[in-house]
């Protein structure tokens, strides 16, 4: 019985425990019931109540004066109105609200489902008064302000002393006005229901750009319609940046120039055109081009002359003015070298002159390419020969020619950005005069056979690596040097060679004259074809007749075919002008001749000595004009079964 009673206490205090969790649990659980309840039940007051107040308040029409007025002026603005007696009405009138409004005597509102008058005149007429009548507003187009006009026996006294401000638009006022009636003592109209009808849509086109008016140039959207053309019409070419349009010689007619580039072209040069483009409007007076003209047709938006020369006459005539354009993206110009310090300072590799000299082109790059390579394998300036001997293979004198640019076949600019070299002659001109003005020798390594490779050369310290190539052939020349193991080290810089910009510029002209919507075969004739002990077959499967039937098949008929030949006679492939549009390299002589634009740079270059347009230039454009046709046949493989290099070597 003893621990019966210890126990009880225990029990009722853990009774009221749990009671009282129970009880604190149910509370909880209500109170977040009725929390939820109330929030999904609770509507705020409307956000915008505020901005209708201050509304409200700004919009309220106050007296502007220091006397107190408790009248009440109502507008057209107003969606209710309430009667205003007469002797509320405020000295002066109120402010008409923009749009046609006519207070007429008493007329029902279908009467004004007439025309409006064309808007100016406000008149003022002398009739009986009338009762008020209810105020309609009806909407018509908007038209242009005319003079204000008063008409009518009327003094001065019935008007206030300042006229109503009104916008634009058609007033007019017909009602009962007395000489002698004063603004204060008029009774006012009692205010009807207010009608409005939509306004009508005002077109954009009127006469000012119909068929006869003059198209500005100068005006954006002739730049966008010139754009808009452009990108439809020539689809092979991406525009890189247009000038500003000016007048074409007759109206309607403008002149635009931009920069572009070929599609296929992976090069970051632009190249320009300027054209002529009549225009006309088109749906909602927009420019539209109605007709364009060919290539280089806009000359009064090319560019601004940037050489001239005066050539004067004994007789005192007026000099001849010889002018010029230079491409301003060709920087032909040879790096100098700076002072002595910089010179001992800088690592050089030197290659002396080998047997590559006067080899066919393909050799003479293929050495070129290997020497700029191991430059920058030793992390050295390549002194580079800028003179070039033509093999007589690209001459028409079938003799080895010197005295070549380097400049004249490719981009020196771009070489010397992402190669770095100088030139020789500055070279050994610095060379010279460091060793005659200080007793300190410069350090040189010669170098006299290609067996020493690169790698036995990668830490010497010498300032100037000399390679002599003195050796018979064909151990002097200068690919040689890239053989064997070299070649894992060595990578040629391919990417470093591009052709020239005065020869694209010509290739550009050539394209741009076909609109760039041309196909192109290559027909390789010549030596090749005489010899059929190695090539049997090349002659007759390059005929006229078998050219005729095998194009048939794959160019379609009056396309613009050009033909990338070495046939030195012109008139070989007349027959093919019976199906297509042709054309040769020789139906641009104008591109290269005396008055030309790569004449003109080039006669500079060479220090004022004409420069003869040879067959190795001739390649290179009938190569890149190829590159960019749409459809290109080959020789090889399309028109002939032989090899390219001969008898068994497919």
């Amino acid at each position: 019985m003893k621990d019966n009673n210890n126990s009880s206490p225990d029990l009722i205090g853990q009774n009221a425990i749990k009671i009282i969790s129970n009880v604190g649990f149910s509370i909880f659980v209500f109170s977040v019931l009725m929390f939820t309840i109330v929030a999904i039940t609770y509507q705020p007051p409307d956000p915008w109540e505020s901005s209708r107040a201050l509304t409200k308040v700004f919009t309220e029409v106050s007296n502007a004066t220091f006397q107190i007025d408790n009248s009440v002026v109502k507008t057209g603005e107003d969606v209710g109105m309430e009667p205003v007696s007469p002797a509320a009405a405020p000295e002066n009138p109120p402010v008409a609200r923009p749009g046609p409004v006519q207070i007429p005597e008493a007329v029902s509102p279908s009467a004004f489902d007439g025309p409006v008058a064309r808007p100016g005149p406000l008149v003022e007429k002398s009739a009986p008064r009338a009762q008020p009548g209810p105020l309609v507003e009806k909407s018509a187009p908007r038209a242009q302000p005319g003079p204000f006009e008063k008409t009518g026996d009327v003094s001065p006294s019935a008007w206030i002393a300042d006229p109503p401000v009104a916008r634009p638009g058609p007033f007019e006022k017909t009602g009962p006005v007395s000489q002698s009636a004063s603004p204060a003592d008029a009774p006012v109209a009692q205010p009807g229901p207010l009608v409005e009808k939509p306004r009508e849509s005002v077109s954009i086109a009127s006469d000012s750009c119909d068929d006869k008016s003059v198209v500005n140039c100068s005006a954006p959207g002739v730049l966008r319609a010139i754009k808009k053309f452009n990108v439809k019409r020539f689809r092979s070419i991406v525009f890189l940046e247009y000038q500003t349009p000016v007048n074409g010689s007759n109206p309607n007619e403008c002149d635009v120039t931009w920069r572009y580039r070929n599609r296929k072209e992976r090069s970051w040069r632009k190249y320009r055109d300027f054209r002529r483009f009549k225009l006309g409007y088109g749906e909602n007076c927009t420019y539209k081009v109605v007709n364009a003209k060919g290539w280089h047709s806009g000359v009064n938006a090319r560019r601004p002359r940037s050489q001239s020369q005066l050539n004067g006459t004994r007789k005192g005539e007026k000099p001849k003015i010889v002018t010029t354009f230079r491409d301003d993206q060709i920087n032909d110009t040879i790096p100098v070298m700076g002072s002595g310090t910089g010179f001992r300072n800088g690592k050089y590799l030197y290659y002396s002159r080998g047997g590559d000299y006067c080899k066919n082109m393909n050799q003479y790059i293929w050495s070129l390419l290997c020497a700029l390579g191991e430059a920058r394998y030793l992390n050295r300036t390549f002194v580079m020969d800028l003179n070039v001997c033509l093999s007589s293979k690209h001459t028409s004198s079938n003799r080895d020619e010197e005295g070549k640019d380097f400049r004249f076949y490719f981009d020196f600019e771009h070489l010397k950005e992402t190669a770095s070299i100088v030139e020789e002659q500055e070279f050994l001109k610095d060379w010279k005069k460091i060793e005659k003005n200080h007793k300190k020798k410069i350090l040189v390594r010669k170098v006299t056979t290609y067996k020493v490779t690169p790698m036995q050369l990668k830490n010497d310290k010498s300032t100037i690596i000399w390679r002599r190539f003195d050796k018979p052939e064909p151990e002097n020349y200068w690919y040689r040097v890239c053989e064997n193991q070299a070649a894992n080290y060595i990578k040629r810089p391919w990417q470093s060679l591009w052709k020239s910009k005065r020869i694209m510029n010509i290739v550009s002209e050539i394209s741009g004259q076909m609109d760039w919507d041309y196909d192109a075969v290559h027909v390789i004739r010549g030596e090749k074809a005489q010899n059929k002990a190695v090539w049997p077959h090349l002659n007759e499967d390059t005929s006229p007749e078998s050219l005729v039937s095998k194009l048939q098949g794959v160019i379609q008929p009056w396309r613009n075919l050009y033909i990338a030949t070495n046939e030195p006679f012109y008139n070989y492939f007349d027959r093919l002008r019976s199906y297509y549009k042709v054309h040769l390299l020789d139906d641009y002589k104008e591109l290269w001749g005396d008055k030309s634009e790569w004449y003109n740079e080039t006669l500079v270059l060479n220090g004022g000595r004409p420069v003869v347009f040879d067959g190795y230039m001739r390649a290179e454009v009938d190569t890149e004009v190829l590159y960019r046709a749409k459809t290109r046949v080959e020789t090889f493989y399309n028109l002939t079964k032989d090899c390219k290099d001969g008898i068994h070597t497919c």
